[in-house]
Order: C-alpha cells, then structure tokens, then sequence
C-alpha cells in the first residue's frame, strides 16, 4: 500500500509539472534528450510510408441566446432538416393526427352531409378525413352537401401540398451528404525526429474514398482585449500537410510546434486558463455522391497526451492485402 501511495504521488507531480512547462519542452522527453526514446530506422520508415500510400465541446444546447429568437415558423426547413429523427418522426405523426381531428370537427358541424357513418360520430369523421387527406377514397362514406364537398376539396388540396412537402423533407434528410470521418479522441504531441508536433488522426470510415480533402486546425482563445473585453481569438495552426488529394483510410495531421507557432512558448495551464481548444474542420469530395461532405471536432488540452504517437493501424498481410485495424484507431503509446 505505501508503495502505490508513493507512486500515485510522483505520477500526480509529474502531471502537475507538465502542465507547468512548455509544450515543445514536455514533448523532449523525460530525460532531456531530443527525439524520446523511439527511432525509426529507414527501412521501417519507407515501410510505413509505403503502406499509407495505398490507404465540439459544447452544443447548441448549452447555448443561451438573448434577444435572438429562433422561430420554428421563420426556418422551418432547417428546422426540419436538422431535428432528431425520434423528434421528427414524433412531430410528424402528432402533426398528422391533428390536421385530421381539425378536418373531423369541420365534417362534423353538418354531420347529415357524410354518409356511411358508423358507430362513434366522431372516429367515423377522423377517418372519413384520413381518406380524404391521403386520397384513398374508399367510397363507403361520402359527402352529399355543398358544405361537405367544399370542405373535402380544401382538405384534398390540403393533402397534396403535404404529401409533396412531406417527400421532400424525408428524401432531403435521407440524400443530405454526410461526411463518415472519425477523428481520434486524443490529440498528441509527439517528439519523434526531435522536433515536438501536435498530431491528430483522421479516417475514413466509408468504402468510397474522399478527394480533395482541405483540413484547418486553429486555436481558439478567450483573451483580454485593449479595451478590457473578453474576446475569442482564433490562431491557425499551420499543418505539414493540410491538403490530401485522397482519404481512402486514415490520415494523421501534424503541426510543427515551430518558435512560430502559437502554441510555442505556452503551457497547458495557461492554454487551459484561457479556455483554449484545438479546432479541427475538414471539408472534401465524396467519389461515390459527388457532394462536398464537412466534418468538425475540437479538443480541449486535458485530450492533449504528451510524449505519445499513435500506433500504427495500417498492416501488410502476408497473402499482399492490406490490413486496417479500426479497433486499435485511438490506441496511442509512449516514446
């Protein structure tokens, strides 16, 4: 038991000394020397590199917004479009049920008018509307009177209009085009070469692969401005390589934490004082849709893992196919 409280103690100082130093110093490795502990001979390189040849935060929820209101009725498309199936699916079926009831208690002000009504005046109308509504018309009950047609004519254009709207908000929700991408659930800052680089991994978790795939990576701030308001700031995080013309599996972004870069110089205590995140945006070409797909995530630095790579998913089989092992996409080790 002393034992483990001894070594509880020197891994609490150790994190606490962390994020007290410099991120490029942390990244050096425990003992000073550049590079860590891990090397890469050339052939192994050239390997890995030949086998990858081939391959927010808070919502909107937690949001207060005062002053601005967000009327269902001004954008109800994007209402539509962005609402949670479950949701959707719910507001649809209360919605059908009562523009029905409404049409029923119309019929029902001259209930002489609809003929072939059966036991319970009212079920008999809301069902005479759901025939009127969808079109069916089973001919059982009909309307005889000037004031029953005329409602069954508003009721049959009403039908057709959300027919047609209705179609079009489920084939729009079901072809809007989704980016299948999975972003690693920490970030880490590597030393591998001597040089500390903040690393990211993204995959493509579709068949198809993505062209042209444009990522951005930025660091958001709350800073003090002159004029002594709290503003957010954001720093682009220049990457090594922040176009891949092809994402067939996964790709890891780097940024060299350079004296240039806006992280150089910080530790995580500040960074974490000023509420900064690492935003990562992702913007591409689906081959198989031919639509432009956008992928977001963000990472505070208690994400950020130091003296750490990730491990490598992408194999060689013997029989020449190539292996990518997902299971192991947010594995990381240290060097």
């Amino acid at each position: 038991m002393k034992r483990l409280f001894h070594h509880y103690r020197k891994r609490s100082r150790k994190g606490e000394a962390e994020r007290y130093t410099k991120l490029e110093d942390v990244a050096s490795g425990p003992d000073g020397k550049e590079g860590g502990r891990f090397h890469l001979s050339t052939k192994e390189a050239v390997k890995r590199f030949r086998a990858h040849a081939l391959v927010e935060e808070k919502s909107h929820r937690d949001v207060v917004r005062v002053g601005l209101k967000d009327s269902v009725w001004s954008d109800l498309y994007h209402h539509a479009l962005t609402a949670s199936w479950p949701a959707f699916a719910a507001i649809s079926v209360v919605s059908y049920i009562v523009i029905n009831l409404v049409f029923a208690l119309l019929y029902m002000a001259a209930p002489g008018q609809i003929t072939g009504l059966s036991h319970g005046m009212l079920l008999s109308l809301f069902f005479f509307s759901v025939q009127t509504l969808s079109t069916v018309g089973y001919g059982t009950m009909s309307p005889i009177g000037a004031y029953a047609n005329a409602v069954v004519s508003v009721e049959a254009f009403v039908g057709m209009m959300l027919t047609a709207l209705a179609t079009g908000v489920v084939f729009a929700r079901f072809a809007r085009p989704r980016a299948r991408l999975m972003f690693s659930n920490m970030a880490v800052i590597s030393n591998e070469g001597g040089i500390p680089a903040l690393c990211i991994r993204i995959a493509n978790l579709r068949m198809s692969v993505i062209l042209s795939v444009d990522i951005e990576v930025a660091l958001s701030r709350l800073v003090m401005s002159d004029n002594g308001h709290l503003v957010r700031k954001f720093d682009q995080l220049l990457l090594m390589q922040s176009h891949v013309p092809v994402l067939r599996f996964a790709f890891v972004m780097a940024h060299v934490i350079t004296p240039d870069s806006p992280l150089h110089g910080r530790t995580v205590a500040e960074l974490e004082n000023e509420e900064a995140e690492i935003i990562v945006t992702v913007t591409g070409t689906d081959e198989a849709l031919g639509q432009t797909v956008f992928a977001r995530t963000a990472y505070r630095f208690d994400r950020v893992q130091h003296n750490h790579r990730f491990v490598d998913i992408v194999l060689s089989r013997p029989d020449g196919r190539i292996t990518v092992d997902y299971t192991r996409f947010h594995d990381v080790e240290a060097h």
